[in-house]
């Protein structure tokens, strides 16, 4: 069944069941994201690539006055 034919039918539905083929397209979606499968995060892989200053807790110069 092409788009068009789907498009077709859906536009000769009454407004209500427009609004249950939605909430059935969104359940569609929901399971298609379910079904696929999920990576394993390996722990610790980032490890040495962000590093924070020593003073990063210290106040900003540039708030000093607000203080």
């Amino acid at each position: 069944m092409t788009n068009a034919q789907l498009y077709s039918q859906i536009a000769a539905l009454p407004e209500a069941m427009k609004s249950e083929v939605s909430d059935f397209i969104g359940f569609l979606q929901q399971k298609a994201r379910k079904d696929k499968p999920v990576k394993e995060r390996k722990f610790g892989i980032a490890k040495g690539l962000i590093e924070i200053a020593q003073d990063f807790d210290e106040p900003l110069e540039d708030l000093k006055e607000y203080m």
